[in-house]
């Protein structure tokens, strides 16, 4: 990084700090108003939680993106605890039969990210076929040596929270060594040299982005919402994972690196580029870059271990930005890239564009809301 750009990257966060401090933490009473109308208008129109989703195809309702609202709904249930919210994840899991898209031999982390929402619900009622398939098929990969699986950065935030989940659930380390086996090849291996920049402390999405891959403007690539779900990725296996195992420092250590990165990149706004490092490529407002990232930054503050007087600025930014920028009247959400892996994809993001999916983007606003309906 040189030293212009430095430069340029302190004045900005010097700036979005001072403008940060001038907006208060948003009252949970409102806080919950958000987050309970842009759920709303997810459940009216999915009634039927076992309903294909039709895009350019059809796809089964237990995919990833799915998957992800279902996080939501749960951080969104263990702060409001609706019964509507519980009997709609039940019913999600009961039109699948607690099964996974895929199969029990799939090791696709897309596929097990519906396991999340399984276990939950597991933890609450103790029904053992709620975890069968799961297990079984995180058993599968825990007793293989394959350990090049997830190769792009989504897959941490799909997969890493069932293992952490089951391996405190069965009380069986093999669950986190296995766990870690697949972070470190992420890290280090893929893409040559691993997908993590320890330079910069961001991730490339996959081993297409890696150098000699530029954005226009000479920069690295690094997508929001890849990192998002990196960030994402170790607030839930942090929050579960025993502070024994021998890899939690590491976990925590790239989590505020990766924190600390971020600071600087925040728009003046409260939202992060789709492109983190090129404003000008597909720049503008993103919402689930920006959710994932004050999801972090705020679970980080509750926990006490992130500096909140530089922190919590950043995400009231953030939260404030969507709340009043992303949410339509009827809880849509707007400004909300569709599914892809890069900042050209789902294109174009604007208030009123619809993406393919818009599940995973109201699971990410959700999470954020939980942790900032926490803040105090």
């Amino acid at each position: 990084m040189n030293k212009v750009r430095i430069s340029l990257l302190v004045a900005a966060l010097t700036v979005c700090a001072f403008q940060s401090f001038a907006q208060e933490l948003p009252k949970k009473k409102m806080v919950l108003k958000q987050m309970r109308l842009a759920n709303k208008y997810f459940m009216d129109k999915w009634p039927d939680a076992g309903k294909e989703i039709v895009t350019n195809k059809a796809r089964p309702s237990n995919i990833w993106t799915r998957g992800v609202y279902y996080e939501g709904l749960m951080a969104l249930y263990a702060v409001d605890r609706k019964k509507e919210y519980y009997n709609y994840a039940v019913q999600w899991g009961e039109k699948h039969k607690w099964g996974l898209a895929g199969g029990v031999g799939t090791r696709n982390a897309d596929n097990h990210c519906a396991g999340q929402t399984y276990i939950d619900l597991y933890l609450m009622d103790k029904r053992p076929e709620q975890i069968k398939d799961i297990k079984e098929s995180i058993d599968l990969m825990v007793k293989s040596e394959k350990k090049d699986d997830w190769w792009w950065i989504d897959a941490l935030q799909m997969a890493m929270p069932v293992f952490t989940r089951l391996g405190v659930i069965y009380q069986d380390t093999s669950y986190f060594r296995k766990m870690y086996d697949l972070y470190s090849y992420s890290k280090h291996n893929h893409g040559g040299n691993g997908l993590f920049n320890a330079e910069d402390k961001l991730w490339w999405r996959d081993k297409d982005f890696v150098p000699p891959y530029k954005e226009p403007n000479g920069e690295d690539c690094y997508w929001s919402r890849g990192n998002g779900w990196v960030v994402a990725a170790l607030v839930r296996t942090l929050e579960m994972l025993p502070p024994s195992d021998p890899h939690y420092n590491e976990y925590l250590q790239d989590y505020k690196d990766m924190l600390k990165a971020l600071l600087p990149l925040q728009r003046s706004d409260g939202f992060w580029n789709v492109s983190l490092h090129d404003a000008t490529h597909f720049g503008g407002k993103e919402t689930s870059g920006t959710a994932l990232f004050a999801y972090g930054m705020a679970w980080g503050i509750n926990k006490g271990i992130i500096d909140r007087d530089v922190y919590l600025p950043v995400v009231i930014r953030a939260w404030n930005a969507m709340s009043k920028e992303s949410v339509h009247k009827n809880g849509f959400l707007g400004y909300l890239q569709g599914t892809g892996k890069e900042p050209k994809d789902g294109q174009p993001v604007s208030y009123t564009s619809k993406p393919d999916f818009e599940d995973y983007g109201l699971g990410c606003f959700l999470l954020a809301g939980s942790e900032v309906y926490k803040l105090r």
